[in-house]
């Protein structure tokens, strides 16, 4: 209950020290356009954004599920990072049952690799250049690249990479079978992560 309490406490601070950041920097913005300094006008809207997409990052966190089947998330590798050289944030989310069975969510937004992932699924030739490896699948309405890999324990892994808006959610899961991994994809609550990342 200590460590409840603690922790919902040391949360609470953390999204303080969000928001007064993000004051902070329209604030700067704010006088400095008054004054006429448009670099330090930009600067400090692009920290203020920076400080928004970290907040949305972790609202994001909150809607992704605690346990996939019997896979329990590793709460001290859920991270939400800002994108260095982009505007957007890259959140980060771990599960796992040890070495063998694992599985991570990794959602980019505005990911520089978006327009090579949509020319891949867009493409009108894309079925005929598919293999037992590498197809284009549907999950909840959305065009995914789903890629199998053979591992050392004779098992299967498999990489989805799913485009929406600018964003890239890229989910991935160690020895499991197509079936298992889709349904396992269909789970993920991806029209709410749409809504806020948009």
């Amino acid at each position: 209950m200590k460590k409840i309490l603690i922790l919902s406490i040391s949360f609470c601070f953390t999204a303080l020290i969000h928001a007064q950041d993000f004051k902070t920097e329209i604030s700067t913005a704010k006088s400095s356009y008054a004054s006429g300094k448009l670099e330090d006008t930009h600067f400090a809207l692009q920290q203020a954004l920076q400080e928004l997409d970290i907040v949305i990052g972790k609202e994001v966190l909150k809607l992704l599920p605690a346990k996939l089947d019997t896979m329990s998330t590793v709460a001290k590798k859920d991270n939400v990072t800002s994108n260095v050289g982009y505007i957007g944030a890259t959140i980060h989310r771990s599960y796992g049952l040890g070495s063998l069975n694992n599985a991570t969510i990794e959602i980019i937004s505005n990911s520089p690799l978006i327009g090579s992932i949509n020319a891949i699924l867009n493409m009108p030739m894309a079925g005929m250049m598919r293999d037992e490896n590498n197809k284009t699948v549907k999950v909840q309405g959305y065009k995914a690249r789903l890629e199998k890999s053979d591992n050392s324990n004779g098992g299967a892994n498999f990489k989805l990479e799913m485009p929406f808006s600018s964003s890239l959610l890229t989910f991935e899961a160690t020895n499991t079978t197509e079936a298992a991994f889709l349904a396992l994809a269909n789970t993920l609550p991806i029209a709410q992560i749409t809504k806020l990342i948009q």
